[in-house]
């Protein structure tokens, strides 16, 4: 499938989200899920994606770090589009072996130690949500942050060996809102106090004013560090 990518890419260029969300979801039925965060943009794709497959898969991560208002989400989702989002968690004796070598917050002392968190809590899980998958749908965006400039609508992911859908790449975060707005689309109640980009609590906090949208995440990090690893590319 690596081989595809360029001729998609080409095959997608200026067509709509719902086109594109369209053909994958029919010419990958089964072998297709949408990757959720239940951030701003993965619920616009959440929409779209059940209004047009309601059998498609829809899973999250619960890393047992998230905030309340994350898990409330949740279930506001399901229960607005009648779906059971596919819930994710790290295996327990994992994280137990890194919290008691390394402390319950150890991602704040080290680059290092926060990779080995977000490798144990997301990462692994993640890989086992893949299995069976071609495709993955993402809702990253181009003006997400700088290490993510460069992303295409149609990516290969070389670590899980799937293709990786990315509709929304082009849209603002302007587009996104008024999607939102015009759709009554539940999201978290954390964006409207400072939280554009929401992960776990201990690792997210709301921004200032011209801050980069991703600037609540890892704050103590430098920006060309700051991804989990969940998009390594």
């Amino acid at each position: 499938m690596k081989e595809r990518i360029d001729d998609l890419n080409e095959k997608f260029q200026g067509a709509n989200v719902g086109e594109v969300l369209s053909w994958f979801l029919k010419e990958f039925k089964g072998k297709i899920a949408l990757s959720s965060s239940l951030g701003a943009e993965d619920q616009v794709l959440t929409q779209m994606v059940t209004g047009i497959d309601k059998e498609a898969t829809v899973f999250t991560l619960d890393t047992g770090r998230l905030f309340p208002e994350t898990y409330d989400l949740i279930h506001r989702t399901n229960t607005k589009y009648g779906i059971k989002i596919k819930v994710y968690f790290p295996e327990a004796a994992r994280v137990e072996e890194m919290v008691g070598e390394k402390g319950i917050n150890l991602f704040y002392e080290s680059i290092e130690n926060r990779k080995l968190c977000c490798h144990i809590r997301k990462i692994e899980p993640l890989k086992r949500a893949f299995k069976g998958l071609d495709v993955w749908i993402c809702g990253l965006r181009r003006d997400q942050s700088v290490t993510r400039h460069d992303m295409k609508l149609v990516e290969w992911d070389e670590a899980n060996g799937l293709i990786k859908l990315n509709p929304l790449i082009d849209w603002t975060e302007q587009d996104v809102w008024d999607y939102i707005n015009e759709n009554k689309v539940p999201y978290n109640p954390l964006h409207d106090k400072g939280y554009p980009s929401i992960g776990c609590q201990p690792c997210t906090r709301a921004i200032m004013e011209g801050e980069d949208v991703r600037a609540g995440r890892w704050w103590w990090e430098n920006p060309d560090t700051k991804e989990c690893g969940l998009h390594k590319r």
